[in-house]
């Protein structure tokens, strides 16, 4: 085959493919454990990060879902434990306080704080990583589940935290 040959067919092949250079979407999540499950955050809610031993102070009165509050720079917040909310063995959740974290969440309609077990990782994940939540995720996990997807061969459930603060609102946690 000549030069000229090989050059018309690769023209022709250049011609013929249809090249579409596109960077795929990513969306920042905030990884963390709860006992032995792994869930994600997307990064645009979580607005800081704490460390767990943070001064949580208690308020008698506060319903069980709820640690205490802090005061954060003269702004006071509640404390969420995810624990209630997502139906987790409460006997997972004996954490060292030094290993845990204190995540500044901001929701559509509301801000507060969640302690997590271990704050892992913030990662740019590629959307079409995340695959919709599988018809065998446990019934109490489901409102809350918006997708799920494999990192480092652990199955991480990314959660909708306006789905958790909705239903701490209406008193289910």
């Amino acid at each position: 085959m000549s030069d000229s040959q090989l050059d018309q067919l690769l023209a022709q092949q250049h011609q013929q493919q249809d090249i579409v250079d596109v960077d795929e979407p990513v969306i920042k999540l905030v990884i963390f454990t709860l006992g032995d499950y792994y869930f994600a955050l997307p990064g645009s809610v979580v607005k800081e990060v704490l460390p767990g031993d943070e001064t949580v102070f208690f308020v008698p009165g506060l319903p069980a879902s709820v640690e205490g509050m802090i005061n954060l720079r003269g702004d006071v917040k509640s404390v969420i434990g995810l624990y209630a909310l997502l139906q987790l063995q409460s006997s997972l959740q004996k954490q060292s306080m030094a290993s845990s974290a204190i995540l500044i969440i901001h929701g559509q309609h509301m801000r507060s704080a969640v302690r997590v077990d271990r704050l892992l990782d913030v990662v740019d994940i590629a959307q079409s990583q995340i695959h919709l939540p599988p018809d065998s995720l446990p019934e109490h996990l489901r409102p809350y589940v918006t997708g799920l997807l494999q990192l480092n061969d652990v199955a991480v459930s990314v959660l909708s935290i306006d789905e958790l603060f909705s239903a701490w609102q209406q008193g289910q946690g």
